[in-house]
């Protein structure tokens, strides 16, 4: 393991001061404890069983009747109520399937996709197997679409299954459904086993395309550098492989991310020699490092080529222009970029417009220009998202929280928007963007003006921290939590060992484990996986294997995930 177990805290045991190591992270919010006091946390309890609303709709049909689903998409709309109706819509699914009954394809297939936006992506997961048991054959795009989510959010072993399942089902899997696996190895750093899997496709009889190419020449470059992914390109053409100019694109982001700009206009200037003349995107990638690296002059060379019909400037070629401007301060000559795509009516800004000029307002302490921003954002029918709140809470960082709280919350009011929902969106999106110390700050003035943290918010807090590796401070959150009387659930607990797991810290997540038991808590199969992906990651297969048996044969763990882990892990003799 990477650390002596004693080197932090643990639940038990917790230490405050040292929450941001020197930095003190928690007391530099002396008021942080008062907003965990005398607030009940409002929580989504839903039934493993049918309410009784439903159970009035299930119908008195012969088995084998095509049935449609309860509409979860009318009444309020709290997400709370909304993921309610939505669960209570897949348990119905799934008794009335187990009745022997066939669900309405296009009713289940809304289903699927509303469950994958929510995130839900076991259950959505298991609509798809339901349609297919019931005899209702799911659309290439659903099919292809479930796939994707579950490998973009990392869930590659799942997607492995499920594709594995499809087959012996007798469903076609074609290039693009492995081309979204190849990717989702490759996003988890994994080329060689990415790799080793194109070739066993090619033996299936399945032709690569252009797009594979791609998503390895990319993963190559990330993990090894530009010069090892132009001699895989080499590779792919010597064995007949005939990629295209998205390949070499690829190859061009290589040589500039690494800093070799000279290097990548040769590269770019040859690419006809090589049968492909440049893009837009071609000139996206070179326009992005030139203007961020001030040489403007040439940036201009580049721009005044960019005539016709590929290579046209796109809404991309703004934001490029945009964001270096107001990097080096020049937030006028940017938002005169901006005027122009409004008025010209060539192109729609969008938040990703206007967020490089709101954060760097926001570090010059602009706040009346930040907010005349806002305001003309809002006229203009652009919705903030993420982005935008991250911009706001670079104030923080000048000191300014109440200055940025301010300017969020008239921005709530402004969009007409729950108090509820936009702090809890705001405090996640700042989290999931490593901006944990300022979703801190702000925390406090939200909850003086009735914002209540849900479990959700807990979750995003532990998560945030974790991602910036403060992993004292993640368990003193439980601490400071039960320490004001709220009982942290098993969300908050799993939110917690996935990002010490990731934190290459499996031996304290064992240890919280173990603390989460002896406080009479109920781990979930989640809890387990993570456990076991934890000990995978410490380059220790063979007691993860032992493990995984063993909670196997204890009934907490079910087969599928066993077989799954097995899968996407090739965890040897995992006979079970």
């Amino acid at each position: 393991m990477a650390v002596p177990l004693n080197s932090v805290s643990t639940v038990t045991n917790p230490s405050p001061e040292n929450a941001r190591n020197s930095c003190g992270f928690l007391t530099h919010i002396p008021k942080f404890l008062p907003f965990f006091q005398n607030r009940s946390i409002s929580r989504n309890l839903a039934s493993s069983h049918l309410s009784p609303a439903l159970k009035e709709q299930v119908p008195v049909a012969s088995k084998g009747s095509i049935f449609t689903l309860p509409n979860w998409r009318s009444g309020k709309n709290d997400p709370r109520n909304k993921e309610l109706r939505l669960y209570d819509a897949f348990l119905y699914l799934e008794y009335m399937v187990g009745k022997g009954h066939q669900p309405d394809k296009i009713n289940a297939t809304q289903l699927l996709y509303d469950l994958c936006n929510c995130n839900k992506l076991r259950k959505a997961a298991r609509v798809m197997e339901m349609m297919v048991s019931s005899g209702t054959i799911p659309d290439a795009a659903s099919y292809t679409f479930l796939v994707n989510n579950l490998c973009k959010r990392g869930n590659v072993g799942h997607a492995m299954q499920l594709v594995d399942k499809m087959e012996e089902y007798g469903y076609p899997t074609n290039t693009v459904t492995y081309n979204s696996l190849i990717r989702g190895l490759c996003m988890r750093g994994n080329l060689r086993k990415s790799l080793q899997f194109v070739e066993k496709l090619i033996q299936k009889g399945l032709v690569p395309n252009a797009y594979t190419y791609s998503i390895l020449l990319e993963a190559s470059y990330k993990e090894k550098g530009v010069n090892e992914a132009m001699l895989l390109l080499d590779n792919i053409i010597a064995k007949g492989g005939k990629p295209n100019l998205v390949s070499y694109n690829v190859l061009l982001t290589g040589l500039c991310k690494e800093g070799r700009i000279d290097e990548a206009k040769q590269f770019f200037r040859n690419l006809p020699s090589k049968g492909f003349n440049p893009n837009v995107v071609s000139y996206n990638i070179l326009l992005r490092s030139l203007c961020f690296e001030g040489r403007w002059e040439e940036a201009n060379e580049f721009l005044a080529e960019m005539v016709g019909e590929d290579r046209s400037p796109s809404i991309v070629t703004y934001n490029i222009l945009i964001s270096s401007l107001a990097l080096h301060g020049k937030t006028d000559h940017a938002l005169k970029i901006l005027d122009e795509m409004y008025f010209e009516e060539q192109f729609k800004p969008i938040a990703a417009s206007y967020n490089p000029i709101i954060a760097r307002l926001c570090k010059d302490r602009k706040v009346d220009a930040v907010v005349k921003c806002l305001d003309q954002m809002l006229e203009r029918h652009c919705s903030p998202n993420e982005g935008t709140y991250n911009s706001i809470a670079v104030l923080c960082e000048e000191g300014m929280v109440h200055e940025a709280f301010s300017i969020l919350q008239a921005l709530r009011i402004k969009q007409s928007t729950s108090s509820h929902d936009f702090y809890r969106a705001v405090i996640s999106g700042l989290c999931r963007k490593g901006n944990t110390y300022a979703a801190f700050q702000l925390l406090y003035d939200m909850t003086a003006h009735e914002f209540t943290p849900d479990s959700y918010t807990y979750s995003s807090l532990i998560r945030g921290l974790c991602l910036e590796k403060m992993l004292v401070a993640a368990v003193d959150v439980f601490y400071i939590m039960e320490e004001n009387g709220y009982r942290p659930d098993v969300d908050n607990f799993n939110a917690l060992l996935l990002g010490l797991c990731k934190s290459r810290r499996t031996d304290l997540s064992l240890k919280v484990f173990e603390d989460m038991i002896s406080k009479g808590y109920m781990p979930n199969e989640i809890t387990y996986t993570i456990l076991v992906e934890g000990i995978i990651h410490e380059e220790r297969k063979e007691l993860a294997s032992v493990v995984l048996k063993e909670l196997h044969l204890k009934e907490v763990i079910s087969r599928n995930t066993v077989e799954r882990l097995a899968m996407q892990y090739e965890l040897e003799d995992m006979l079970v």
